[in-house]
């Protein structure tokens, strides 16, 4: 009777054991450090206003860029590719999903065996009667069809926390798509700006050239009247023709600018549809930055990043559930025969079974260590890319900010500087009539005059393209 007791005692204290060996034996790590909180504002302001709340059609004023990212938006090649990635994100979902539903299955089958007949099963089957009178067949067909299932019990969450990774990633892919739409729009909008001031930047040369021409012509008309030499008939060719070669490597610019536009609109080369001869009146946009905790809710990036993070603290708690005890559970039922007229012949015919499995792993467990310790590294990785994007969009938005500022006083001083030498070439040129200044004085004035005018326009498209750039880093044009 003690016997007994104890043998019953037995076959659970096993099941038992095997639990509290793997759960002693998983790995211990280190906790995660905590988060490190961002800063309280940009430049001590707390005022909330944020523009990344206004929608790209409504912060974008000009018809024409608003078109041209329309059509990015439907054509870009790099969109679509990530949205595929979301495609197959959302199909990983599936998979692990469908990991926690018992799988179910129909099998078919038929064969011949042909035993010994002094054997125990040859010596068995010959003295076995089907019925009476009739022996068993030799050789022995066999047929069988039938349903079965096998379903591991998630005792440990291990399938639903991978289904929870699988989750996070697909929404991490979607804020891969948006930060992908973002980036586009400041693409197109940068590269459509800058076309603009290549285009003023050609008319300024162009109209340098017909002063420089001038100016020769009137050096021609005083060498013929002895009041100019051969030398300041060269100095100003020379100046022209270097005018000349600058409006050509201004075209090759402009060309090259337009087809980066067409690549990022997914067509093949052609004209750009803009309006050449508003560039110098555009406005930067009024900019508000908030405060910085906004980021966390407007970038896509850090989204992405916070649940590419919370993946893998998921990742290692299915690493974590490796270490435990599985219990599966099989099932099958059918019919089987060795003849086909009986193979549906009841109860005779029928065959079923159930089964459950407890296995835990207690040998060669390394791989296990392994795995587990990698994705807790791979963890702590996110976490740090986490941190790393956060400071990274912070330090994106204040050199923004900042440069905002500064281009803004620099725009100032530079219009004045255009209109002074603007005066000066106008002083110059009646002086050099008048024979009160040379030639090089009149060469350096045009020249300084084409340089700050050229100046200008480039600080005017990097007035416009911080607009872009500090809506883009704010998180805005996705929503």
């Amino acid at each position: 009777m003690i016997i007994m007791q104890y043998n019953k005692s037995f076959k659970y204290i096993i099941p038992l054991g095997i639990c509290l060996a793997a759960v002693s034996c998983t790995p211990v790590l280190a906790p995660l450090a905590e988060k490190k909180a961002v800063p309280q504002s940009f430049d001590k302001s707390t005022d909330t206003t944020n523009i990344s709340a206004t929608p790209w059609r409504t912060y974008f004023k000009d018809p024409n860029l608003v078109n041209l990212i329309d059509t990015a938006l439907k054509n870009n090649q790099e969109l679509q590719i990530t949205l595929q990635e979301i495609e197959i994100a959302k199909n990983d979902i599936r998979v692990k999903k469908g990991l926690l539903l018992p799988q179910v299955g129909l099998a078919a089958g038929a064969g011949i065996e042909k035993v010994g007949r002094y054997t125990s099963q040859g010596a068995g089957d010959a003295s076995t009667e089907i019925m009476p009178g009739k022996e068993m067949p030799d050789p022995l067909s066999d047929f069988k069809i039938g349903a079965y299932a096998k379903w591991e019990v998630d005792v440990w969450k291990k399938l639903r926390n991978s289904k929870k990774a699988a989750v996070s990633r697909y929404l991490a892919t979607v804020e891969g798509k948006n930060f992908v739409i973002t980036n586009l729009i400041a693409e197109v909008a940068d590269s459509y700006y800058e076309l603009l001031a290549l285009d003023n930047q050609l008319e300024i040369v162009k109209q340098n050239i017909t002063l420089q021409s001038n100016a020769l012509e009137i050096v021609k008309i005083q060498k013929e009247a002895s009041r100019a030499t051969e030398l300041a008939v060269q100095k100003f060719q020379a100046e022209v023709m270097a005018s000349k070669s600058m409006e050509f490597d201004i075209l090759q610019n402009i060309k090259e600018t337009e087809n980066k536009i067409n690549f990022l609109l997914g067509q093949y080369p052609q004209e750009i549809k803009r309006d050449k001869t508003n560039f110098a009146s555009l406005v930067p946009s009024a900019v508000n930055s908030g405060i910085p905790a906004q980021l966390l809710a407007n970038r896509p990036d850090i989204k992405q990043a916070e649940l590419e993070l919370e993946a893998a603290k998921l990742d290692v708690k299915t690493a974590r559930a490796e270490f435990y005890p599985s219990l599966d559970i099989t099932a099958g039922i059918g019919f089987n025969a060795f003849k086909p007229s009986y193979l549906f012949t009841l109860p005779e015919s029928l065959l079923y079974s159930l089964a459950g499995d407890i296995a835990a792993p207690l040998i060669n467990r390394n791989a296990l260590k392994a795995e587990y310790s990698s994705a807790n590294a791979r963890q702590i990785q996110a976490l740090y890319n986490y941190e790393r994007t956060i400071l990274n969009a912070y330090i994106e938005v204040a050199n923004q900010l900042s440069k905002i500022n500064n281009l803004e006083k620099s725009y100032d001083l530079k219009s004045q500087q255009v209109d002074a030498l603007n005066r000066s070439i106008d002083v110059a040129g009646d002086l050099f009539k008048s024979a009160r200044v040379d030639y090089f004085e009149v060469l350096m004035t045009q020249r300084d005059a084409l340089e700050s005018k050229l100046e200008l326009i480039e600080t005017k498209k990097e007035q416009l393209n911080a607009s872009v750039y500090v809506y883009r880093d704010l998180g805005g044009g996705w929503k």
